[in-house]
């Protein structure tokens, strides 16, 4: 009892705080904020549309923190609501928690870039917990004006999620998929990756890059016992390498050491790539991806080659955490059950041609390279 009223006290002060300085504050109409909660550095969506970005009448600032865990000082934090309502057009590409406190302008665009394409596993007011919850439902994903999606087909999840009307959720594709359709920009990416890991060269990469199970990122774990690390080693090794790239919920996990020590004595074929700036970019170079309920599967859609979803709890993923479609429905490749059943599959390569193209049509049709010229499009024009 002592924690929520201790929790409301605060989010009563910062809504008082954060309301007084939008009192009395003005609108600068040249003014461009980007936000976020969770980087420190642009990427993604926010990155492409700075990029895009020239034209020399507009005033660009950046607010980013590293984290939501990281603690930032009154001064700062002032600074960060200030430009919040001060400024004619706030772009972002996840929650960030100040957005709710704030009362939208007359004219003001709180533009929701969000960083997964698709509508894979159900968040913001999507999720049943959430709903349940009267001051987590009043303060997830509160503001937007605007919002964007990969296709028309999932408009209706996004503006669920958001407590938006469908006319405020835009189908113009997510701008960091155009990288996808960008030769010299692939090209580079290939390059350089092989300068840097020229023992790769000759070896076609599988990418293991799972997503955490758990109901939040503070309970989050992943089932590693499922791999049987010995068995994959001795089928693959000759013509494979195996990079994992685990969700940055499972980065510090005790567990996730323990899995490590059972693979260093093939530290020449399974490789943590879990710290590698851009996982864009690794799928780029990566010829197989093993994954599971990942919003990763739409990003590489757009690369064209096998994938193999390793699902062997989807009874349980499904009844805990939620999918918005059922599960066949994002099914472009084998579905592994087992480490049996994954070595096949790799060794297989099926591309699911007819799934394939089912899955591009309803989730990421809006994807064709143009995706930054129509979002800035949207909100500027």
């Amino acid at each position: 009892m002592f924690k929520k009223i201790k929790k409301l006290f605060h989010y009563t002060c910062m809504m008082i705080t954060v309301r007084t300085i939008c009192l009395f504050s003005k609108i600068k109409e040249n003014r461009i904020l980007f936000l976020s909660d969770v980087r420190d550095h642009l990427g993604g969506n926010l990155e492409m549309m700075d990029n895009y970005i020239t034209d020399s009448k507009y005033e660009k600032v950046y607010c980013l923190k590293k984290s939501r865990k990281e603690k930032i000082g009154l001064k700062k934090r002032l600074h960060t609501i200030k430009m919040i309502c001060t400024s004619k057009y706030v772009i972002l590409d996840d929650f960030c928690s100040l957005i709710s406190f704030i009362k939208v302008k007359k004219g003001q665009k709180i533009i929701q870039l969000w960083h997964g394409p698709g509508a894979y596993k159900t968040f913001g007011l999507s999720r049943s917990d959430k709903k349940m919850n009267h001051l987590k439902k009043y303060l997830t994903h509160r503001n937007y004006t605007d919002a964007i999606v990969t296709s028309k087909e999932i408009i209706w999840c996004y503006a669920e999620a958001f407590g938006m009307k469908k006319e405020n959720v835009h189908a113009v594709g997510f701008p960091r998929t155009d990288i996808f359709f960008d030769q010299k920009y692939i090209k580079k990416v290939r390059e350089d990756f092989y300068k840097e890991y020229k023992e790769l060269k000759n070896k076609k990469i599988i990418m293991f890059a799972p997503t955490y199970r758990g109901v939040s990122l503070a309970s989050s774990y992943y089932q590693y016992d499922e791999l049987d690390v010995d068995k994959i080693y001795k089928e693959l090794n000759k013509d494979y390498v195996f990079i994992i790239k685990w969700h940055p919920g499972l980065a510090e996990s005790s567990e996730r050491e323990e899995f490590n020590k059972k693979i260093a004595k093939y530290k020449d074929f399974y490789l943590d790539f879990t710290h590698y700036r851009d996982i864009n970019d690794l799928l780029l170079v990566t010829d197989v991806l093993v994954t599971d309920y990942s919003s990763v599967i739409f990003d590489y859609l757009l690369v064209d080659k096998p994938i193999i979803y390793f699902a062997h709890d989807l009874k349980e993923y499904e009844d805990g955490r939620g999918l918005y479609y059922k599960f066949n429905k994002y099914v472009y490749g084998d579905v592994a059950k087992n480490s049996n059943e994954l070595i096949k599959s790799i060794k297989k390569g099926n591309m699911c041609e007819k799934e394939r193209e089912a899955f591009r049509k309803t989730f990421m049709i809006e994807c064709d390279g143009k995706s930054t010229e129509k979002t800035y499009n949207m909100i500027f024009k």
